[in-house]
């Protein structure tokens, strides 16, 4: 038995001939940040599901706070919290009745859940507005109760599916304020999310991209895990640019980042091969300098050596 938060040994799940987690494993110390990253169809929901119990594996295994999501999913349930993407709460019912509710359904007594609601509406900024509908609150402050309510049974591994997504941005300062301070109180956080500036406050980090895993680290781990060097070009053509260079055998990938590209090459390539690339096809670079590799970089990286693999 593992003393980890979160220990997951080759689990996998199959819908029919379709493979949504391909035998993932990984290992989260309690009191940490796990990120899942990945976009749309990586696996992330499926990898959620099976660890809160609600859908089971079809191989493999996994330890959620000591407990087994395929022998025990009622006692996985009982000591993790779910934010999922969509706020899911009653809005016709007040911030206060909806914490109640909650509470109710995870049997939390009266004078326990009273105390830690005022803890969490405090935290949150939410009192002035506890007896408000939430149907009338704004998208930042209905994931704020949608997590007040998921803490209010104090579980022991937070599971939040992209909960900033389409939140602005000063909510989103706010809310990631407040996840800083659950590991402190002994909280492990799962959380799936989109944006890599959240990716990087993040303790572990799991990249998916079709079921599998990619690499798991941290985020100055999987930097170090680019062996070749990546370049910031910038051209007045830029989707020309970017047609040239992804035709290129010694370019892993190619994205756009605002004004400029982002070019990770092969190792033993640099500045001179992709300037000279450019040239022949015509288009007048203005600047190009080698950069370090940030996460989207790493991840782009990964992505296209994974997609390269699939196709071979």
């Amino acid at each position: 038995m593992s003393d980890a938060a979160l220990d997951v040994r080759g689990l996998r799940k199959e819908f029919g001939p379709l493979v949504a987690c391909a035998d993932l494993s990984l290992e989260l110390a309690a009191g940490q940040i796990l990120g899942l990253v990945g976009p749309d169809g990586a696996g992330k929901t499926t990898v959620f599901r099976m660890l809160c119990g609600i859908l089971e594996p079809t191989a493999g295994s996994a330890l959620v706070a000591g407990h087994e999501v395929r022998r025990d999913p009622e006692g996985v349930k009982r000591v993790i919290g779910y934010l999922p993407q969509q706020f899911s709460l009653h809005r016709d019912l007040t911030i206060d009745e909806n914490i109640r509710y909650i509470a109710d359904l995870y049997c939390v007594p009266p004078g326990q859940w009273e105390a830690r609601r005022d803890e969490l509406l405090d935290i949150t900024y939410l009192t002035p507005f506890r007896r408000r509908l939430a149907g009338r609150l704004s998208g930042g402050m209905r994931q704020k109760l949608a997590l007040v309510c998921s803490l209010i049974h104090r579980p022991q591994v937070l599971f939040l599916d992209e909960p900033t997504t389409g939140v602005d941005p000063v909510s989103r300062r706010d809310f990631w304020k407040i996840l800083y301070d659950l590991p402190r109180q002994g909280v492990t956080i799962i959380i799936s999310t989109p944006y890599m500036d959240e990716a990087v406050r993040c303790n572990q980090l799991a990249f998916m991209f079709e079921g599998r895993l990619l690499a798991y680290d941290t985020p100055v781990g999987l930097r170090g895990r680019m062996t070749g060097k990546v370049l910031a070009v910038r051209c007045l053509a830029l989707r020309e640019a970017r047609l040239v260079l992804q035709r290129q055998p010694h370019v892993r990938s190619v994205e756009v980042f605002g004004d400029r590209l982002h070019v990770a090459l092969q190792p033993g390539v640099g500045v001179t091969e992709v300037r000279a690339a450019l040239h022949e096809a015509g288009v007048d670079c203005q600047h190009l300098e080698e950069i370090e590799p940030s996460l989207e970089d790493v991840f782009m990286a990964l992505t296209a050596s994974a997609t390269d693999g699939l196709r071979e």
